[in-house]
């Protein structure tokens, strides 16, 4: 018997706005780049593109307090275990990017020790494509984010939907 029941969702539909446009306003990155497209992701941090505008600027380099990850570059089969315990080491509600070719699909790197894509081991909201990817198009995979949590709803967060 919550304000649920008695109140048909009214209150429930105006906290989601409430949690939502929180959560997209003040994403916490933890970057995970190992190659050449963390250098883009750290210029997309600097003044010119200026991440902090899209309420990403607090980069934690710690998983407990981060809710997004950024993984950038080629990952190496001895360091996919270190990134999965990265992410179960970050606490819910939590979303990946991957962020280059390297990443998503293991580009031209078709070797025996690196992993041909990290959606293998996590789950991926958010594919950036290229070699390395602009700063412009990781800009465009925050927003994407955004625009994937102001339409979630704290009912199917709790019960897992």
């Amino acid at each position: 018997m919550g304000l649920e029941s008695k109140m048909g969702g009214i209150i429930t539909t105006q906290l989601d706005k409430v949690v939502n446009w929180a959560r997209k306003n003040s994403l916490w990155p933890m970057p995970f780049g190992v190659a050449c497209c963390a250098i883009e992701m750290m210029a997309t941090l600097c003044s010119r593109y200026d991440m902090s505008r899209f309420g990403a600027e607090v980069i934690r380099f710690s998983p407990r307090q981060s809710d997004l990850l950024l993984v950038s570059g080629r990952i190496s089969i001895k360091m996919m275990p270190v990134l999965t315990r990265i992410y179960e080491q970050m606490p819910e509600p939590k979303w990946v990017i991957s962020m280059g070719a390297c990443c998503s699909s293991g580009g031209v790197f078709d070797t025996y020790t690196l992993i041909q894509g990290i959606d293998q081991f996590l789950p991926v909201d958010v594919y950036i494509p290229g070699c390395p990817p602009r700063p412009e198009a990781l800009l465009d995979a925050l927003m994407f984010i955004q625009k994937k949590i102001s339409t979630e709803r704290i009912q199917d967060r709790i019960h897992g939907n």
